[in-house]
């Protein structure tokens, strides 16, 4: 019989495999996919209120993923790298992630991390930038991503974007909660990014 964690990373690929791109399809032919599982404690957090707005909002191809997160929500571990005093109370009381696989995660693997972030509606993720390569694919729409110098833009379910090690990224939600999917890989995997664009070059 699966587990609960063994249905999460099942479905967690079976969305990966619906992404018309070659940068992902490359990424995910990457993983060694035989994972050993890590036991690891429930660990809810405030964020986890929007799941049902999100799986009500997903595209219908990431909807089996997004459902089966708001269902399951209670039983998996969430976390967070900030805490108030970076980006304010407002902004940890909505956001959270749930890493399926990594050094942390669910799955063990020391040479990719991947899962999930969740962000809440009105809230800005400031500019900050780490060494790892990190691709993105937002699950639901409507928020806007910012890159480098450039200004920023909406952004639909299931578009790709990428950040290059190092690069200044931001994003910011509108009416709607954002859920996206990010694979690291290249960097350490459990890094705290570096906020504003202080230490890079």
């Amino acid at each position: 019989m699966p587990t609960v964690f063994d249905q999460l990373l099942d479905r967690f690929r079976g969305y990966l495999a619906s992404v018309d791109s070659d940068l992902v399809v490359d990424a995910v032919a990457r993983i060694d996919w035989d994972m050993p599982s890590r036991s690891l404690e429930p660990h809810p957090l405030g964020c986890l209120r929007r799941l049902d707005r999100i799986a009500e909002i997903a595209p219908q191809d990431a909807r089996p993923l997004a459902q089966f997160v708001a269902d399951h929500r209670d039983e998996l571990r969430w976390g967070q790298t900030y805490t108030a005093a970076d980006f304010g109370q407002t902004f940890i009381d909505n956001y959270g992630w749930l890493e399926v696989f990594g050094t942390r995660g669910h799955f063990i693997n020391d040479e990719v991390a991947a899962g999930l972030l969740i962000l809440g509606p009105g809230i800005v993720y400031p500019d900050h930038h780490h060494i790892a390569e990190e691709i993105y694919i937002p699950l639901t729409g409507g928020a806007e991503w910012r890159m480098g110098e450039g200004g920023f833009q909406v952004r639909a379910a299931g578009e790709v974007v990428r950040h290059a090690s190092n690069v200044n990224h931001a994003m910011r939600t509108g009416e709607e909660p954002l859920m996206a999917l990010y694979i690291w890989r290249g960097g350490p995997l459990a890094q705290k990014s570096t906020i504003g664009s202080e230490g890079m070059g």
